[in-house]
């Protein structure tokens, strides 16, 4: 590229529509600022006011096919990026026809037609999506670049480091933009940072990185020229660190005690419009009367803008939880006729689920930890990095959030990454980016983004593995709006539960029991895909139902061998779904036997078998003959475990003694 490419053209054109972009987002932000104050824009307001320089320096300098991922003080980048005003201001209304349909709000405005990613009420929370966005075109070999925004404060954020680390590692073409303003909030950089130098941070991940002062508008443009002209160049990384300003608090609610005034009086002096402004007119390239026409014309379309939003209408309370879950999905898959039988293991399922699934559909791919030359902790994934290699087995660092948030953005790209997180202890570092984006990101913009990911882990009790190995938390995330949860307790599960999963349009969790990897059985050499939206009855009986799944599916299977012994026929119903819950297998073994019992690897308190009986108490009280009792992993301290048998984990004898019990043999 040559270097008059490389340099913004200052012709009356370009310098005027400079000036346009900054004073159209400054006076937008005015009005809303005064509009807040009327109630008519609710909840938080956080304002560009002073920083529009670094928007209308980056964004017109990107291509129609690159993204955009913003942050919560993001109506600069949406304005400038070509979003209607009319539905940017409707959206911060909470209007229907704003941007996500008022589901989002001032801090999460969307368009897919406009590859805007939206902003992020979590600080850093963007960055792994960014990430993932760029892995995606890069598989896909697109020759595109993701802009991800964010604050300085986002460096202090572990997801900045996991990001930056994934992007250099892997080469990605993420244009990172620290908008630095010097606050995190309301803490200034030099009491949050022991290093204060952000651009050095980058470089520490091997990033090229430039600083740039974020108030000069001809700056901004020149250095992102330069940034994606390298980057168009050799596909990596690169860093831009805006020094600029907020002039206004950090958000409407902020008394904004934590700096002088004087402080701010003295950035405004220096603020980007006065600046760019006060230069052009110095050297005769516009005029005072021109500068006037041009808030004309602004302020014309912001009174447009509020017009449609006043106009706007809100959406019924019936239809707002339309979208938390895609409503299209694919039909369950038809069951195969079985064919030869052969012996197998649960792993070696869970494998060929993988190596099937890589094989049928080039989007699917494989990341986390060790799953590559390792072949994964548990040796699922032994011998498929020789068959895939390392771009679809990909080895990820140990940062759970950065990689899981890159499957997110990729899935949302168009891929269908399969994400390993190791064991279930090590989900909570990834909860982040599961629960505030993967479950959220369909609602929040109003269906303009799915985000079909599939992520894997294991779960449940082993064997010497102490408190940090043990847990089995399912029922937490099937606590969550949003996502899938499954728990495959069968080789045919095992086996066909994934294919299914990568179909769903909606993210998906399938939990692994580490007990079952050994587990050999016979499975049909033609296994493939399952309904992953139905319980199953694994045994048939009328006096009572053994509601479970997962890895304690067979010791109920056992425990239902020894009722029979004394009398007791049990329905053992395999839940296989834990969100959403199949109820309605359940209401109906419960109408045939009169008697449940859940047995459930979780806590007590809390847990997926305290919400399973509750719903029976609700829905299927007088059908019941007997009260309702569960078996479940003992807490400490112990306020329930009322009975010798209930061992450390729900086990056989604990199951057969509370069953009898419930039909009067106990």
């Amino acid at each position: 590229m040559t270097d008059t490419a490389l340099k913004p053209r200052l012709d009356h054109a370009h310098v005027r529509q400079l000036l346009k972009a900054m004073i159209r987002i400054r006076r937008f932000e005015d009005k809303c600022a005064e509009l807040y104050t009327q109630e008519k824009i609710r909840g938080f307001l956080h304002l560009y006011d002073g920083e529009e320089a670094v928007a209308a320096g980056v964004i017109p300098v990107l291509g129609y096919a690159d993204r955009i991922v913003a942050t919560y003080r993001e109506h600069g980048h949406a304005l400038m990026r070509g979003l209607p005003m009319t539905e940017v201001l409707a959206e911060m209304y909470g209007k229907a026809e704003g941007s996500a349909g008022g589901r989002g709000g001032s801090m999460h405005l969307f368009s897919a037609k406009a590859n805007f990613y939206g902003g992020n009420a979590i600080v850093g929370g963007g960055l792994p999506l960014a990430v993932g966005l760029a892995l995606a075109d890069r598989m896909q070999g697109k020759d595109a670049v993701t802009a991800c925004f964010f604050g300085e404060g986002a460096v202090a954020e572990g997801e900045f480091h996991e990001a930056m680390n994934l992007a250099s590692l892997w080469d990605l073409p993420v244009l990172f933009v620290c908008e630095n303003n010097g606050y995190s909030m309301g803490t200034a950089l030099s009491l949050s940072e022991a290093e204060t130098d952000i651009a050095a941070k980058a470089r520490s991940y091997d990033v090229a990185a430039d600083v740039v002062d974020g108030m000069d508008v001809v700056a901004v443009e020149a250095a992102t020229r330069r940034a994606l002209a390298q980057m168009r160049e050799t596909g990596e990384p690169h860093f831009l660190e805006c020094r600029t300003y907020r002039f206004r608090a950090h958000s409407m609610f902020d008394a904004q005690l934590y700096r002088p005034k004087d402080e701010v009086e003295a950035w405004r002096e220096k603020g980007p419009i006065v600046r760019f402004q006060g230069w052009l007119e110095e050297n005769g390239l516009i005029h005072a009367e021109e500068v006037a026409a041009i808030t004309a014309e602004v302020d014309a379309e912001i009174a447009g803008a509020v017009a449609f939003a006043e106009a706007g209408s809100d959406e019924p309370v019936e239809t707002l939880a339309r979208y938390v879950m895609a409503e299209d999905r694919p039909a369950p898959p038809e069951p195969a006729k079985p064919g030869k039988m052969v012996e197998t293991s649960y792993r070696e399922a869970v494998k060929a689920a993988i190596s099937e699934a890589m094989e049928k559909d080039a989007r699917v791919f494989l990341m986390g930890e060790d799953v590559g030359r390792y072949g994964g902790c548990y040796a699922v994934s032994k011998g498929l990095l020789g068959k895939f290699g390392p771009d679809r087995i990909r080895d990820t660092p140990l940062s759970e959030s950065g990689f899981t948030g890159a499957g997110i953005g990729a899935s949302v790209a168009g891929m269908r990454p399969i994400v390993e997180v190791m064991t279930v202890n090590f989900s909570l570092l990834a909860l982040d980016q599961i629960l505030n984006t993967a479950a959220t990101y369909r609602h929040m913009s109003n269906n303009a983004f799915g985000v079909p990911v599939v992520i894997r882990m294991a779960t449940g009790a082993g064997r010497q593995l102490a408190a940090q190995h043990s847990h089995s938390l399912e029922g937490w995330f099937a606590h969550i709006p949003g996502i899938r949860v499954l728990a495959p307790a069968t080789l045919e599960d095992a086996r066909g539960m994934l294919w299914t999963a990568l179909q769903d349009p909606d993210p998906v969790l399938i939990f692994e029991n580490v007990m079952l990897y050994n587990m050999t059985g016979d499975l049909a050499e033609n296994a493939g895909a399952v309904d992953i939206d139905r319980a199953a009855i694994r045994r048939e009986g009328r006096d009572i139902t053994l509601i479970t799944y997962g890895g304690s599916l067979w010791k109920t299977l056992d425990a239902a061998g020894e009722l029979a012994k004394d009398g007791i026929e049990a329905d053992v119903i395999d839940l296989r779904s834990l969100r959403p819950l199949d109820m309605d297998t359940i209401f109906s073994s419960v109408a045939r036997t009169h008697r449940a019992l859940m047995v459930d690897e979780g806590w007590k308190s809390g847990s997926l078998a305290a919400e399973i009986g509750m719903r029976l108490a609700e829905d299927a009280f007088f059908d019941l003959d007997a009260p309702l009792a569960r078996v479940c992993s003992v807490e400490a301290p112990v306020p329930y475990a009322r009975h010798l048998e209930e061992a450390a984990i729900p086990q056989v004898p604990g199951i057969v003694a509370t069953a009898k019990r419930l039909c009067g043999k106990g």
